[in-house]
C-alpha cells in the first residue's frame, strides 16, 4: 500500500477548510505531519478513518430523518 503525502493546501482541499486551519492543527500537533525542510507532508492515511466515521455519520442522519414520526398514544384530545 503507497503512503500519499498531502502539501498544506492539498490537506486543506481534501477537507474542505482553510490552509490556515490545517496550519493550526499541525500546531497544535492534532494532524501528524512532517517537515521536509521547506514544506508541511501531511500522511493522508490518517483522514481514511475519521471520514468514514463522518460518512457514516451523515447516513444515521439521513436514516433518522427519513423515518416517519409515530403517533404517540398517550396524546389525549380533550377539547
Amino acid at each position: 500500500m503507497m503512503t500519499l503525502y498531502l502539501s498544506i493546501k492539498e490537506t486543506a482541499e481534501y477537507l474542505s477548510c482553510s490552509t490556515a486551519y490545517v496550519e493550526s492543527l499541525i500546531q497544535q500537533k492534532k494532524i501528524r505531519a512532517m517537515f521536509d525542510g521547506e514544506n508541511y507532508l501531511i500522511n493522508k492515511d490518517q483522514f481514511d478513518t475519521h471520514l468514514k466515521q463522518l460518512e457514516k455519520y451523515k447516513e444515521l442522519v439521513e436514516e433518522l430523518r427519513n423515518e416517519p414520526v409515530p403517533e404517540d398514544i398517550d396524546i389525549k384530545d380533550e377539547d
